[in-house]
């Protein structure tokens, strides 16, 4: 009687452990479940985070492309101003060019018709005192001895001097001829003669004396040529 006592006590015991052992696990378990349940929260939060930070990447991706694609089309739209503004500037600068070289052109062809105007006028009133100084020079020509201490024969010629000093002061020069050799843009040969004292082609005599203007020939030499 005691010894079945003593296994009802032993059976007891073992299924009070195992009950025991089962709540151990069921708390090992829900001990587990509550650990899981707590790692997983972590994990779906960063999953989260992430795709809000990719998110936010992309947003600010798409952004800059935007910007980028604006400073582009900005500097498109400069670069063309630019060329354009070169381009006017250019035109511009030719044309202030042409407008200056026709000014310049301009000027130099009315200075040009002004200085040979004014020329062909003192050459003509020039031409028509050239027989003054002819007769002055035939009238001192012609002065005998006993005449050139006269008050009136040191006038002439005291005129004569004053009127050659007046000529040279414009720029009139005597074209020299005698003893010269004969230069047809100079010398107007009025005849011919064979010498043979002279070397050919030389101004042997001078009938009219020529004078110069300048550049120009207010009147050739009257001359007599060696042949």
């Amino acid at each position: 009687m005691k010894e079945k006592n003593n296994n009802e006590e032993i059976l007891k015991e073992k299924v009070v452990g195992d009950t025991m052992d089962v709540e151990s696990t069921e708390t090992e378990i829900d001990d587990n479940d509550d650990s899981i349940e707590i790692e997983v929260t972590p994990i779906k939060e960063e999953a989260e985070e992430t795709e809000e930070l990719e998110a936010t990447k992309a947003e600010a991706s798409e952004t800059a492309t935007v910007e980028e694609s604006e400073e582009i089309d900005d500097m498109t739209k400069i670069a063309t101003l630019l060329v354009k503004t070169e381009a006017e500037l250019k035109e511009s600068q030719d044309r202030y060019a042409r407008t200056m070289a026709e000014f310049d052109n301009f000027r130099k062809r009315t200075y040009k018709e002004k200085t040979e105007m004014h020329e062909r006028g003192a050459k003509e009133v020039l031409e028509k005192l050239l027989p003054i100084v002819d007769n002055f020079e035939r009238a001192i020509d012609h002065i005998s001895d006993a005449e050139k201490d006269l008050a009136i024969t040191q006038g002439v010629e005291m005129i004569y001097k004053q009127l050659m000093g007046a000529l040279a002061e414009i720029g009139i020069e005597e074209i020299e001829a005698l003893n010269q050799e004969f230069d047809p843009n100079l010398h107007n040969a009025v005849s011919h003669e064979d010498n043979e004292d002279y070397d050919d082609n030389m101004v042997q005599d001078v009938f009219q004396k020529g004078y110069m203007y300048k550049d120009l020939v207010l009147r050739h030499s009257m001359v007599k040529v060696v042949n």
